[in-house]
């Protein structure tokens, strides 16, 4: 944490709480794309052709999830991972990659649970919660960016300025545990291997390369 225990006066103060300097170093290959949150990687897969993922043996569609079928088709058959904050994690959200914001805009009202039995047994929080939604380019690729808000935390505070993003560079930031969803165009990314779900994900760590 950026200061001690005692100078958090309130547990929001606690869950927006920012890092110390250094402690979250950032890949510095250019072709590298880094977690955007300290987080549990849930699921990741293929998004299958009919624009539909599967999470926890559910089927979601990225259509209702990003608002039509037009935002939709550049990820059928492209990469997915979802990314589960945990009431414990660090709530600030940084961007994966360096790029130019394209589009942002939100959707959705209500907001349901988010965790593990929310996401197997819910009301299809990923496509039904409050959301806030932001597609980046870079090279000509594109990917989204889909912070979806738990149940009573429709807060997603927006901190970044302006339309162009550094890979590492804080973007915004939940006011208690959440998820956020990569979309990555077809053609635009390959996993790093290693990479299996579930497990643990930190801030700037490789979860793939941008083609």
């Amino acid at each position: 944490m950026e200061k001690s225990l005692k100078n958090y006066q309130t547990l929001q103060q606690l869950f927006v709480r920012r890092l110390k300097d250094g402690v979250r170093p950032v890949d510095a290959n250019e072709r590298v794309v880094v977690s955007p949150v300290d987080a549990v990687i849930e699921e990741m897969g293929t998004i299958r052709e009919n624009s539909e993922m599967v999470v926890k043996g559910k089927l979601y569609s990225i259509t209702e999830m990003l608002g039509s079928a037009e935002a939709a088709q550049p990820y059928v058959n492209g990469f997915f991972f979802i990314l589960y904050l945990s009431p414990s994690h660090y709530h600030r959200i940084h961007s994966p990659i360096s790029g130019v914001i394209e589009k942002q805009w939100t959707l959705g009202r209500k907001s349901y649970p988010v965790n593990r039995l929310g996401l197997k047994y819910g009301r299809r929080p990923l496509e039904k919660n409050y959301r806030l939604i932001t597609e980046v380019t870079a090279g000509g690729r594109r990917m989204a960016i889909v912070k979806i808000g738990a149940m009573f935390v429709n807060s997603i505070e927006l901190t970044h300025k302006g339309d162009r993003l550094v890979k590492g560079e804080e973007m915004a930031y939940f006011s208690f545990g959440s998820t956020v969803v990569l979309l990555f165009e077809r053609g635009s990314f390959t996993p790093d291997p290693r990479i299996v779900a579930p497990m643990p994900i930190k801030v700037g760590e490789r979860i793939g390369h941008w083609r």
